[in-house]
């Protein structure tokens, strides 16, 4: 079955790919006045006619959604939930150093699967490993983040195309 949209699937994915540099995963500055109060949100990053925008709330458990507008509409989104394990809340130390290993991998992002980060990533201590199923239209998938060994971090996400009347 071929989804019919208004743009080529190709180019969503590269600019989801571009996009990410402005958001979380490349350390954007982030807005005062963020669309949905109580969480924090990057500056929109519009190019053509794509717009994206991130945004998350909390710290150690940090709820997302990144989504992506076509002159205006919304087409594509992921949501996703997780973050530290209960054992390392109050850790700021060690969530800011997994944190920032984190965006590393996410910046490792694979354009057949422009979720989240690869399906595996090393900087010893710390492992990433990302388990996802689907593609650009309609995926879902788990990453996990290990420290020598012992896993520290998960999050959950799902996300797609948004289709419209």
């Amino acid at each position: 079955m071929t989804i019919q949209t208004p743009f080529n699937l190709d180019d969503l994915v590269a600019f989801i790919i571009r996009a990410r540099n402005h958001g979380y995963a490349g350390s954007a500055e982030k807005i005062k006045n963020p669309q949905r109060p109580g969480f924090k949100e990057f500056r929109p990053y519009a190019e053509g006619d794509f717009e994206y925008v991130d945004s998350y709330s909390g710290h150690y458990f940090a709820p997302g959604q990144e989504v992506v507008r076509s002159k205006g509409i919304p087409v594509w989104n992921m949501a996703y939930n997780g973050g530290m394990l209960p054992q390392f809340h109050g850790n700021l130390e060690f969530a800011k150093q997994t944190f920032d290993f984190l965006k590393q991998a996410l910046a490792r992002v694979d354009h057949t699967r422009p979720f989240r980060g690869p399906n595996c990533f090393v900087l010893s201590p710390f492992i990433y490993i990302d388990n996802s199923e689907g593609d650009i239209s309609n995926f879902k998938g788990t990453e996990r983040i290990y420290w020598s060994l012992r896993e520290v971090f998960r999050q959950d996400y799902i996300g797609g195309l948004i289709i419209h009347k």
